[in-house]
Parts: structure tokens; C-alpha cells; sequence
């Protein structure tokens, strides 16, 4: 199977996947707004409100990652979204174990798709602007071996290059007697 196939194949199951899982949670969240008050588009609404804010914020929290943003409100509402989409599922459902299990099925297998495809690119730090030392910037080591101590770099200054010798020691200061000794 060819590369550019085997895309195909990968693209059809997403799209699959997403409409039947679409379906199901729109409903779900459509079907419980109405049956609590809501009118009909209202229902509708919330749904469309409630499943695509989750598609969204998984969008924005990749960009974010990918530009070096903070990105912990938005984790904290695309979780806060998902349960939400998840809890109109289990609400909609018989009122037995297998029956929140297989109404979080849609819900849970497109959530999790999405992570995939979200996950997929890599993330590329951001770049240390040209003005900024290395001094700040972590980098992980390649491989656990000895860790070396970090000795701070002191910028040469006329006044310490004076007290202090070359070397770096310091070394305890003796007195000299001048004087004659009788």
C-alpha cells in the first residue's frame, strides 16, 4: 500500500468516525436541551455550541502549543467541554452500566481521534530571540549520563580583576613587616 493510499484510507475512517460521532453527540445534547425546556433550535444550538467547541479548542490549544503560548485555560475548556459532551451522552442513555458505555462510545472514539490528529505534528519550540543570552534556554540532555555542575560565567570587571588573582583562588592574606628588627 502506497503512502498517498494509504492517507486515503486513514482520511475516509476520520471522516467516517466523525460524522457517525457527530451525529450521535449532536443528538444526544439536542435530544437532552429539549427534553429539559429548551425549544427545538435551541437544542440544536447547544449542541452545535457544545461539539464544535471541543474540535476548536483542540485546534487552538495545537496553535498555542506550536507558538510557545500558554495554553491552561484552554486545556481546562476543552476538558470542561468534552465532559460536558460526554455527560449529555450518559444523560441521554439507558440507566445502566452497558448503557453509558456504549452512549460514550461515539463520544469517547472521536475525542480520541481528534488527540490523534492533533498530536500528529510535532511541536517545535520557540526560537530565542537574537537579543536574549542562552542563559535561560533549557535544553534536555541527550541521554542520562553524569551531570556536570553549572558554573555561572562572572563578567570581568576592572575592580574584581584587581582584588582577586588570576586564578581565581583567593589566598589568605599575609602581612608583610617592613621595619627594622633590632
Amino acid at each position: 500500500m502506497t503512502e498517498r493510499t494509504e492517507s486515503a484510507v486513514r482520511l475516509v475512517i476520520l471522516l467516517a468516525i466523525a460524522g457517525m460521532a457527530g451525529a450521535a453527540a449532536f443528538t444526544h445534547v439536542h435530544d437532552l436541551s429539549v427534553a429539559h425546556g429548551q425549544p427545538n433550535w435551541i437544542g440544536w444550538a447547544n449542541a452545535v455550541a457544545v461539539e464544535l467547541m471541543t474540535i476548536y479548542l483542540g485546534l487552538e490549544l495545537r496553535a498555542r502549543r506550536r507558538a510557545g503560548r500558554p495554553v491552561g485555560l484552554v486545556g481546562s475548556l476543552l476538558v470542561a467541554f468534552a465532559l460536558l459532551s460526554l455527560a449529555a451522552q450518559v444523560a441521554e442513555a439507558e440507566s445502566s452500566v452497558w448503557g453509558w458505555v456504549v452512549a460514550a462510545v461515539p463520544s469517547l472514539a472521536f475525542l480520541a481521534l481528534v488527540k490523534v490528529v492533533l498530536s500528529n505534528a510535532p511541536v517545535t519550540p520557540p526560537a530565542v530571540e537574537p537579543d536574549q543570552s542562552d542563559a535561560y534556554r533549557y535544553e534536555e540532555p541527550a541521554e542520562a549520563t553524569e551531570v556536570e555542575p553549572v558554573r555561572p560565567t562572572v563578567p570581568a570587571s576592572p575592580v574584581v580583576s584587581a582584588v582577586l588573582p588570576a586564578s581565581g583562588v583567593v589566598q589568605p592574606h599575609r602581612p608583610q613587616v617592613v621595619g627594622i628588627i633590632r
